[in-house]
């Protein structure tokens, strides 16, 4: 397989201790990672393939397997050109889970730079530096030192931000764009031609990133993968920021409500953000083995239940 001089792969198996909401903040968590690998697309399918194996080893039965790839996003809206601020919205709120019809409205509303359309112009082609200190005086002023853990400095920044002469917001047009394109979802075959006719119809430069996509579809069959096994989403972010290409959740199929037995993607900006001079291919998933064993019991009592007369 093609690797890096510093290519690297590990497994590794043991305690986690993490506040968790409804479940127990010590368990036991298992995972692989996968490090260096230029082969990208075949490295996704073999992660996939890994985690889907080690739950039929665990007799987890059943599962309902859900990707997508945050890169395709990504390639959206920079083929869109979209303003920087706007961009950085959109990419925080596909991060955080955020990609219904109300957070796009959100974030296509001028109702924010009306509400400080006074001080905006009052800062218009200021010097940055001095536009800073100027709105943190105004918040020294006020008697505002923090909000939320934020000082004023940061508040100043982040107000200068929202504030930039680029245009804010979203046009019509590219709100039916990004809500079309949130809506693809289904076999990954047929999810990545409707990318294709997406992009078609937008006169956007999607190739790159579909290619990526059809080539790890391609990858996952050749490892016997059943592709109608998996549902493609292109609204799909993990909740996670450090994502860069492609995501998967695998949960059981009984209990589709309940928490996901297996996460993982791709993440090739993540050794980079703790340090690493450059980027690094990077690829993994993490099997929570509390879930598997805790699933495994309700799905039985269910059907046990189910069966009483």
């Amino acid at each position: 397989r093609p690797e890096s001089p510093r290519s690297a792969a590990y497994a590794y198996l043991g305690p986690v201790f993490r506040f968790r909401d409804g479940e127990t903040n010590e368990f036991t968590q298992s995972g692989v990672e996968d490090f260096g690998r230029q082969d990208r697309e075949a490295a996704d399918a073999e992660i996939l393939d890994l985690a889907l194996e080690a739950l039929r080893e665990m007799s987890a039965g059943a599962v309902a397997t859900l990707i997508g790839d945050v890169g395709v996003f990504s390639a959206l809206l920079d083929a869109m050109r979209l303003s920087g601020s706007t961009a950085r919205r959109l990419r925080r709120a596909y991060a955080a889970g955020k990609t219904g019809v109300r957070a796009l409205a959100s974030l296509g509303s001028p109702a924010t730079a009306r509400s400080h359309a006074g001080l905006l112009a009052a800062l218009q082609g200021q010097d940055p530096t001095a536009a800073r200190l100027f709105v943190e005086d105004i918040l020294q002023i006020a008697g505002i030192s923090t909000i939320s853990g934020r000082s004023a400095h940061q508040i100043a920044a982040r107000f200068l931000e929202q504030a930039s002469n680029e245009p804010s917001g979203l046009s019509e047009e590219q709100t039916r764009i990004l809500q079309r394109f949130l809506g693809i979802a289904g076999h990954p075959d047929e999810a990545a031609d409707a990318l294709r006719a997406l992009a078609a119809d937008a006169k956007l430069e999607l190739g790159h990133a579909i290619e990526t996509v059809e080539i790890r579809n391609g990858f996952m069959e050749a490892r016997g993968i059943d592709l109608t096994s998996l549902r493609f989403s292109a609204g799909f972010g993990r909740n996670l920021d450090y994502y860069t290409g492609f995501v998967f959740e695998i949960r059981k199929a009984e209990l589709p409500e309940a928490k996901p037995l297996v996460g993982g993607g791709r993440y090739d900006g993540l050794l980079r953000r703790l340090g690493a001079a450059e980027e690094v291919p990077a690829v993994g998933c993490s099997i929570w083995l509390d879930r598997v064993t805790a699933q495994g019991q309700e799905a039985a009592r269910r059907s046990s239940v189910a069966d009483e007369p």
